[in-house]
C-alpha cells in the first residue's frame, strides 16, 4: 500500500468541500432533479477526494442518500466527478445481512427431490478411518472390514443429543411430565447402539405419538407397556358397612332403663316363691273339683218324717 504524502495547507480540502453545486448538478442529471433532496454533508475519503451527500426523494427509498464523490489532483487542477451512487443512510430500510444459502436452510425445508450436500469441512462429520470416540463403532468396522467414508464426529453426536433432548420427545416436554412412567422401562423402547444408547432409543408402539421417533429414555406417554388402570372406586369406602334402613329401632326411656335391666337379669325372691307355690294351688283345685263331682252324682237324702 502506497501512502501519498502532500504538503496541503487546506486549500485542496476547501476546494473539494466547495464543490457542492457541481455535485448536485451531476446527481440531478443522473437521478432526476425531482429525486434529489436537501444537502446532508460531506465525508472525506482521502487528501484528494470528498463525497457529498444529498437526501433521496425517490419513492421507495426513504432514508437513502445520493453520494457524489469529487476529486482533484492538486491546487491548480479542476474538480472532477468520480462516481454517483445511491447509498443507504442510518434510517434507511435495508435487507438483512446476507447469509450463505447453506446456513439459511432450516430443519423441515428439504422437500421431495431437493438436494442438500454437506460441506467438506462439516464439523459434524469425521473420516471413518479417524478415531471415532466410539469403541463399539470402531470394533464393528474392524470386524467387517468395511466402513463409510465419513461418520458422525463427537461434535455431531453432541449436537444431535442436545437437539433431541430439547425436542418434542425429550424429558422436559408436557407429555413426559404427565406420563405414568418413562420410556427407559417400557417394553416398546428400542435402544440405540453406540455412545448414545444410554440416553436415546426409538419408540416402537404404534399407539404412541412418538412411534418411529427418537425418544429420550426419560420421555414417557400414556401408552407405556406396564401401565395399569385401577378398577376400584376412587372414593374411599370402609371395609364394614352398616345398612341403617334394615335395623329395628325401639325408643327407650332413660329413667326406666336400669330398672328394667335389673329385673330381667335377676328375678326377685317373691317371684321365686310364687313359682314354688303354684304346684300346690293346682293340687288343691284338683281335689275340690273331684269332691264336687261326687256330690253331684250321689242321690239327695230324704227328709226325716218324724221331724
Amino acid at each position: 500500500m502506497t501512502l501519498l504524502l502532500t504538503h496541503d495547507d487546506g486549500t485542496i480540502r476547501r476546494k473539494l468541500l466547495d464543490a457542492v453545486e457541481p455535485a448536485r448538478e451531476v446527481a440531478a442529471e443522473d437521478a432526476g432533479a425531482e429525486n434529489v433532496g436537501e444537502y446532508v454533508g460531506a465525508v472525506g475519503e482521502d487528501a484528494f477526494a470528498v463525497t457529498h451527500l444529498f437526501e433521496s426523494t425517490l419513492p421507495g427509498y426513504r432514508g437513502w442518500r445520493w453520494s457524489v464523490t469529487v476529486a482533484t489532483a492538486d491546487e491548480e487542477a479542476p474538480v472532477t466527478i468520480s462516481e454517483v451512487v445511491l447509498m443507504p443512510g442510518p434510517d434507511a430500510i435495508v435487507a438483512p445481512r446476507w447469509v450463505p444459502w447453506a446456513r439459511r436452510v432450516r430443519p423441515g425445508d428439504l422437500g421431495v427431490g431437493d438436494i442438500f450436500p454437506t460441506q467438506p469441512d462439516d464439523p459434524r462429520l469425521a473420516p471413518a478411518y479417524a478415531t471415532l470416540d466410539d469403541p463399539e463403532a470402531e470394533e464393528v468396522t474392524k470386524e467387517i472390514g468395511l466402513g463409510r467414508v465419513r461418520v458422525m464426529s463427537r461434535i455431531g453426536r453432541e449436537e444431535a443429543a442436545t437437539r433431541w433432548h430439547r425436542g418434542e420427545f425429550g424429558p422436559r416436554s408436557d407429555m413426559a411430565r404427565s406420563a405414568p412412567a418413562t420410556c427407559g422401562t417400557c417394553g416398546f423402547y428400542l435402544q440405540l447402539a453406540g455412545s448414545l444408547r444410554n440416553a436415546f432409543g426409538v419408540c416402537g408402539n404404534e399407539i404412541s405419538p412418538a412411534d418411529g421417533h427418537i425418544v429420550h429414555a426419560e420421555f414417557g406417554c400414556g401408552a407405556h407397556s406396564e401401565v395399569e388402570l385401577e378398577t376400584s372406586s376412587s372414593v374411599p369406602v370402609a371395609e364394614l358397612v352398616y345398612d341403617d334402613s334394615l335395623l329395628d329401632i325401639e325408643p327407650v326411656e332413660i329413667g326406666t332403663t336400669e330398672t328394667t335391666d335389673t329385673e330381667d337379669s335377676e328375678p326377685s325372691q317373691e317371684s321365686q316363691e310364687s313359682q314354688k307355690s303354684e304346684p300346690a294351688v293346682s293340687t288343691e283345685a284338683t281335689e275340690v273339683g273331684a269332691a264336687s263331682a261326687e256330690a253331684a252324682a250321689s242321690p239327695r237324702a230324704e227328709p226325716d218324717q218324724t221331724a
